[in-house]
């Protein structure tokens, strides 16, 4: 993994000069003007949905948790989108796309446990009460 994060930005700038190299100089620098243009958009357009999402949540209105790890992974994108180069461009796309930016997760991550529900817990628990000793406490006295 540190090898890689040592290696990504050299990674960028190769495939940065590849595409010079297959189209021309300016269309490099376009196409890093254009992705850096569309990451400031997208970061404006998300926190300006984010900051009304938390004013909807002070006023009452339930907000999910899953609402608001998109708006931030949709963040995460305009972020990596104004990183000049096209390894994280792609990754940008990646995180965008929702259902794949799940799924990724999901193999990353692992399966996410269900919360739990008394209401749905069909077992009758009994609390028993009593006093308790413990025997290291015996052995230091």
């Amino acid at each position: 993994m540190r090898l890689l994060i040592i290696l990504l930005p050299w990674l960028e700038l190769f495939s940065l000069i590849q595409l010079g190299i297959k189209t021309s100089a300016l269309f490099a620098l376009g196409y890093v003007l254009l992705t850096l243009l569309l990451g400031i958009a997208l970061l404006q357009r998300q926190g300006r949905g984010m900051v009304e999402r938390l004013r909807q949540s002070q006023q009452g209105q339930l907000v999910g948790p899953r609402l608001l790890l998109d708006d931030m992974a949709l963040g995460l994108a305009g972020v990596l989108l104004m990183i000049p180069g096209m390894i994280s461009d792609v990754a940008a796309l990646i995180v965008v796309i929702g259902p794949l930016r799940r799924r990724l997760a999901g193999w990353l991550i692992g399966p996410r446990p269900e919360p739990y529900a008394p209401e749905r817990d069909a077992a009758n628990r009994v609390t028993i009460e009593g006093q308790y000793r413990r025997l290291d406490d015996d052995e230091i006295t």
